[in-house]
């Protein structure tokens, strides 16, 4: 990681860069309530490669037992930032 992540606007931008290049989508069809099973197409191991990210780029443990309640990308965004403590701006 070249800097740390400060914001909520570079923290969705990190994810999403990511997401369009790992799961070769166009970054505009990453929508905060769009589905991420739907849109991405995960499968089981997708699931690693987004908990080896997450960890990398934010510098926290993924527990497998939080990936369930995150349905949606804004899902995703919020339990990052609560991670990192950027639940208020």
């Amino acid at each position: 990681m070249e800097a740390p992540v400060k914001t909520k606007a570079e923290v969705i931008s990190t994810i999403n860069e990511f997401l369009s290049e790992e799961f070769e989508v166009d970054i505009d069809t990453i929508q905060p309530d769009a589905n991420l099973n739907t849109t991405l197409g995960l499968d089981s191991l997708d699931y690693i490669d987004l908990v080896v990210m997450t960890e990398s780029n934010f510098g926290f443990k993924v527990k497998p037992e939080d990936f369930p309640g995150i349905k949606t990308f804004n899902d995703f965004y919020q339990y990052i930032f609560a991670k990192i403590g950027l639940l208020d701006d």
